[in-house]
């Protein structure tokens, strides 16, 4: 499954694919979203970091996804002060991720478990 989901756990996007079929990179290659993105199409979610000024949002990945401007992967080991806080950073964005999954699971039992076909 792939999500995407603000810090006040909104579901912005969702996709489902086939149980056990998709690995990271086979979700990535069906995204509607992240086809919007590489068209050009996706909606603008304008931010500024540092003075720097950002036309799209970001998107928190592991290490396995291509190098995409709004792709953001952690340091493995982060060395400076300054790599070891967007680490940490991260870790807790990444854990409002699971808190939105953690919902899901919650309110639709199907998202948690594989459906099984109806006996007619």
């Amino acid at each position: 499954m792939e999500a995407v989901a603000s810090q006040d756990l909104w579901i912005w996007n969702a996709y489902f694919g086939v149980a056990g079929s998709n690995n990271n990179i086979n979700v990535f290659d069906q995204s509607s979203i992240f086809d919007d993105l590489l068209n050009g199409k996706a909606l603008d979610a304008p931010f500024t970091v540092n003075g720097n000024e950002y036309k799209y949002g970001y998107y928190l990945i592991d290490g396995i996804y291509p190098q995409y401007s709004t792709f953001m992967k952690a340091f493995r080991h982060p060395v400076e002060e300054r790599d070891k806080i967007f680490k940490r950073r991260k870790e807790g964005a990444r854990k409002d991720v699971e808190c939105a999954f953690g919902v899901l699971k919650a309110k639709w039992h199907i998202v948690e478990h594989a459906a099984r076909p109806l006996d007619l």
